[in-house]
């Protein structure tokens, strides 16, 4: 089940653990409960803290376990196998229950112990989803933490009839007391903001009582982490407000052309450029969605940015980078259906549609990548491009064309997801070249074409492009004073990690530039 490699890291994790774990197998006849059995013992075997114990007449999922310590029910189950990125998750189960510390801030993990109320939690995830384990591993260490808590993180694979009965369309999904509570990443301190009443309130209280920074950066993608770096090794004050730290390199599966780095994956890159950032002394704000921009009344004078939950955030220069989202189509139906049939992350929702017809909208490298991975796991794949031709490189084009389950359709402008009022069930689109109105039967609709940058909240205070796009010179300046941005969310074009970092460096040196010109900094 796990390597020579893998069973020697695990041997070693588990040396940390500092009282007994018991993991409780509820299991059946069947083969994922065999492959389940032989991967509970098989970490069993790797240290004498670890115990194992089977309760096959318990009324829960089969097969599943629990983990927990002898005599006490933890609330941490897993049905299914985690492996895949969930291995890491089972990981730090066993050491949290086994007495582990967690790493997470200290104010917010009290916060989790004082939540009063019975909270039951259940998450469907799959083994290629790369933004499921952050999830299951915040309502884990909830349970933990909390006896009023408990989780249930369910690979959706296996238990398909759940998936189709509570109409299970994307991953990561969870239900709170039987419930729908939310879809797609969720950080530990934005589950607990949803739950505890009256966090939003007190997140605003400190916000408010922060003194000006000399470089308040928004957003938390690889141009803000950079353009904090750059300012904080310059000795002023720095903050970073972000809606969450990372932005879209969390949504990215594989990172293969960032210079030094070979390969690594979207959130292990978010985790090092958070930590990078954290080694300076730069007051990071996550969680935190900015809504409006006020210029300041003179110059040397101070900039504010509102958020979300009313505080306010004052800063003699101000950087922008808000990055950008996915590009919705924009057509009748794809609001509705949207996580019914609609999605957006081939890598995390693609297993759920094994087996069925799906179709890609976009023909540029995301669009033909996408189609490529899901015609392994699908029956049939359509790619619809608007374009007379793919733009996608060439290497992908021969990978694409070369596959059996493939159908590549151009000149093709979709014009309507349909449905039958609960899910997915086809797409009409127009052939350009024809004017033919065409529909195709399908049961997913995975859409890529392009970004959408994070600006609208910047109407009418900073100038922007028909596209919405950041008009920036090149150090960085936008048309207001002390304003400056970089990244997506720029006219700076190709849109890449590497460029964004940069761009946000480059508008840190012009924002410190700004200030020694206008100001003594604080």
């Amino acid at each position: 089940m796990l390597d020579a490699n893998l069973q020697n890291q695990l041997k070693a994790y588990l040396e940390r653990l500092q009282r007994p774990v018991e993991l409780v197998a509820t299991l059946d006849d069947s083969a994922t409960a065999r492959e389940l059995r032989e991967l509970l013992n098989q970490i069993a075997s790797l240290s004498d803290q670890v115990t194992v114990v089977e309760a096959n007449d318990v009324p829960v999922r089969k097969p599943s376990f629990l983990i927990t310590n002898p005599g006490v029910d933890t609330g941490v189950r897993f049905a299914g196998v985690p492996l895949g990125h969930e291995f890491t998750s089972l990981v730090l189960a066993l050491l949290q229950v086994g007495g582990h510390p967690s790493k997470e801030a200290a104010d917010l993990l009290e916060q989790v112990k004082g939540l009063e109320g019975e909270f039951h939690f259940e998450t469907y995830y799959s083994l290629s989803c790369h933004n499921c384990p952050e999830v299951v591993q915040a309502l884990n260490l909830m349970s933990v933490l909390n006896p009023g808590i408990t989780h249930t993180a369910i690979d959706g694979a296996v238990f398909q009839q759940e998936i189709k009965d509570r109409e299970v369309m994307g991953v990561p999904t969870v239900f709170l007391n039987g419930e729908h509570f939310g879809q797609g990443r969720m950080e530990l301190a934005e589950i607990v903001g949803k739950i505890d009443s009256g966090a939003a309130a007190r997140d605003a209280e400190k916000i408010n009582a922060k003194e000006p920074f000399d470089v308040l950066i928004v957003g938390g993608g690889p141009a803000g982490a950079a353009a904090a770096i750059y300012a904080a090794r310059k000795g002023i004050r720095t903050g970073i407000a972000a809606e969450r730290f990372g932005g879209q390199v969390l949504d990215t599966l594989d990172i293969e052309n960032y210079i030094s780095i070979q390969r690594t994956e979207g959130p292990l890159f978010a985790a090092a450029m958070e930590r990078h950032v954290r080694d300076y002394e730069v007051d990071v704000m996550n969680l935190q969605m900015a809504r409006a921009l006020r210029p300041a009344p003179s110059e040397g004078g101070l900039i504010e940015i509102e958020l979300e939950n009313g505080a306010t955030l004052r800063g003699r220069s101000v950087i922008l980078a808000t990055g950008a989202r996915w590009r919705n189509m924009g057509v009748p139906g794809e609001d509705e259906y949207r996580t019914r049939g609609v999605a957006y992350c081939p890598s995390c929702d693609g297993p759920l549609f094994k087996g069925k017809r799906v179709a890609v909208i976009g023909g540029g490298n995301s669009g033909v990548e996408a189609a490529i991975d899901l015609a392994g796991i699908v029956a049939h794949v359509t790619l619809l491009e608007f374009a007379p031709e793919l733009k996608a490189d060439a290497v992908l084009q021969r990978k694409l064309r070369s596959m059996p389950n493939v159908d590549i359709i151009l000149n093709a402008q979709t014009t309507e997801v349909t449905g039958d009022g609960t899910r997915v069930n086809g797409l009409i689109y127009k052939d350009r070249a024809s004017e033919q109105v065409h529909q195709i039967a399908l049961e997913g609709i995975f859409v890529q074409i392009g970004l959408l940058p994070n600006t609208e909240w910047l109407k009418g205070t900073v100038d922007l492009t028909p596209f919405g796009e950041i008009k920036v010179d090149a150090r960085n300046h936008t048309n207001v004073p002390g304003v400056f941005a970089a990244g997506d969310c720029t006219t700076v074009p190709y849109k890449q990690i590497v460029i964004a970092a940069g761009e946000g460096s480059k508008a840190a040196l012009s924002a410190f530039d700004h200030l020694i010109r206008t100001s003594a900094p604080a």
